[in-house]
């Protein structure tokens, strides 16, 4: 299955502040804030939503083809991703601008407050799909991550006209948007994901009810937290599933986009939902445990090992056989 993964290509700045934001906040003056958090320690790491669930796909095995927009800074990130099992060779490369770049700082509670300057990422509107799609020999679902907003509504539009399932994934995005955007990026999309918040954002925004929502898409991907992900289509029961145990909560970052790489992989693959669904979560959790979005190692032994403990070993058959 020939999966093509849009979305942002940036590098990370992580800050880790070790008071707690809520603590800063003065109720009454909350309409001048100023604040300044000395913070204890600074990762600069490669991400960008697109970048992130692609390279995890990549350790998965599954060879993605990220789509997407970088600065000519990006020969070391690229030869990284190369390395990861990433077709990066549809990447725009601009002449005049930097690689996005996300700067972040996490409190002791793991939240967090961050900005994004988009850089070469505003480019992304002139990648057309079919160009891609002519390179690789066809290609079986886009998923449409944060991204430029023009260029996610430009490949949500080409997926349409030219019968390309895609994902909807507005993530990050999703504040900027207004309800006629969000409305035109998740109609007819097979697989809608969000997290909870974004879900009722989602619902506030378009004016639609969950069940309005529901019938415009194939499948509804929410996930929850600590408490796993639901997976729902019209007419039937909802999949859930849980997370398994953390061995350490190191960073929260770039976890939603692990469970991306590790649903899409298990799409490739052709197993059950629920696996798909099981195969996210255990890959969500090894980032969580890692400072970082694309710092942890994935070896197969401990991913099959920890994915039995967490799902049984019927589960684990299920999976062990895709996972090389």
């Amino acid at each position: 299955m020939r999966i093509a993964v849009t979305g942002s290509i940036a590098n990370d700045h992580l800050m880790t502040f070790p008071g707690r934001f809520a603590d800063q906040f003065v109720a009454d003056q909350l309409h001048t804030v100023s604040l300044s958090f000395l913070v204890d320690k600074l990762d600069v790491r490669r991400g960008g939503v697109g970048a992130n669930i692609a390279f995890g796909m990549g350790q998965l095995g599954t060879k993605p083809i990220l789509v997407g927009a970088a600065g000519q800074d990006f020969d070391e990130y690229r030869a990284w991703l190369d390395r990861h099992g990433v077709d990066t060779a549809s990447v725009r490369i601009s002449e005049t601008l930097h690689t996005a770049r996300f700067v972040c700082t996490t409190d002791a509670d793991h939240n967090q407050i961050g900005s994004f300057y988009t850089g070469a990422m505003s480019e992304a509107r002139l990648i057309e799909l079919k160009t891609v799609a002519d390179r690789v020999g066809g290609l079986d679902l886009v998923s449409i991550g944060a991204d430029d907003p023009e260029a996610m509504l430009r490949h949500t539009e080409e997926c349409r006209s030219r019968g390309i399932p895609f994902a909807a994934d507005f993530s990050q995005q999703i504040a900027r948007m207004d309800g006629d955007e969000i409305r035109i990026l998740l109609d007819g999309a097979t697989y809608l994901f969000s997290n909870e918040y974004e879900k009722g954002l989602i619902e506030s925004k378009t004016g639609w009810t969950d069940a309005e929502i529901l019938s415009k898409v194939g499948h509804r991907v929410t996930t929850l937290g600590a408490q796993g992900v639901r997976v729902e289509r019209a007419g039937e029961a909802p999949i859930e599933v849980g997370c398994p145990d953390e061995e350490r909560k190191a960073d929260p970052t770039g976890v939603g986009d692990a469970f991306r790489a590790g649903f899409l992989s298990g799409l490739a693959w052709g197993v059950p939902l629920e696996r798909a669904a099981q195969i996210g979560c255990m890959l969500a959790t090894l980032v969580i445990e890692t400072v970082g979005t694309q710092e942890y190692r994935l070896s197969r032994a401990h991913f099959m090992e920890r994915f039995a403990k967490a799902y049984g070993d019927e589960a684990a058959s299920d999976v062990r056989v895709h996972l090389t």
